[in-house]
């Protein structure tokens, strides 16, 4: 009887140890990672260390949103997002329509929030998965609650791909347009957020007619963006 105790005992210290550990590794950890980042600059992210294991280099320059054009902010939502500053962290009325589109058999379009494109880029790996997608609307939530739509906005912004080995508005501002984040104009800012979909194929500074005329449509929809004060949970 003894004996049966004693090992009864050790397997309860297994248990225990392994359920401990599954809650810093799945619910401890993240939590203390997104208030960290809440103030400190994101360093990396899983994407930066692919491309580097690819053979691209990282240029970045992590800039506050303060230094960042509103032109940039509003072309972004206009193209990307622009129930932004209404949903929280999910735009089911978008996932609806990506549905939709999908099941008509052309190519594949996504329905993710500015949101939970930062929770991917900042915490999870970029292959379309399930577990993936699981982990994003964790994290999704995490940031909403934990970060705001500015921080969100900010870290968006100084996190995304934008060319081969170029990474944040101002590394894409200088690269593209030779001028920092700050002083990008409505039509550079469209362009900028033209290509952020496909950024290692489509070009900002050299666009060719599909560019031209997607920049073209992004810049009319952000004055709307600006006329309707959609972008008010970022913009002062």
């Amino acid at each position: 009887m003894a004996k049966r105790s004693k090992n009864g005992g050790w397997f309860r210290k297994l248990v225990t140890g392994l359920v401990i550990a599954g809650l810093i590794v799945f619910w401890i950890g993240p939590v203390l990672t997104v208030a960290v980042y809440r103030f400190v600059p994101v360093p990396l992210t899983y994407l930066m260390v692919q491309r580097v294991f690819e053979g691209q280099g990282v240029e970045r320059e992590w800039v506050p949103l303060e230094r960042m054009s509103p032109h940039l902010v509003r072309a972004v939502m206009a193209g990307e997002d622009a129930r932004f500053c209404e949903h929280f962290g999910f735009d089911f009325n978008a996932i609806r329509r990506a549905m939709a589109y999908n099941e008509s058999g052309k190519r594949i379009r996504g329905g993710s929030t500015i949101s939970q494109q930062t929770a991917k880029n900042v915490f999870l790996w970029p292959r379309r998965d399930w577990v993936r997608k699981g982990l994003e609307a964790y994290f999704t939530v995490l940031i909403e609650i934990g970060w705001g739509k500015r921080r969100i906005m900010e870290v968006y912004l100084n996190s995304i791909e934008w060319g081969p080995g170029v990474y944040g508005a101002e590394a894409a501002a200088q690269a593209n347009f030779g001028v920092p984040a700050s002083r990008l104009t409505a039509a550079q800012a469209a362009r900028l957020a033209a290509i952020v979909p496909k950024p290692l194929s489509w070009k900002a500074a050299k666009p060719g007619p599909y560019i031209k005329r997607r920049s073209g449509s992004i810049r009319r929809n952000a004055g709307a963006v600006r006329s309707q004060g959609l972008a008010g949970c970022v913009l002062d």
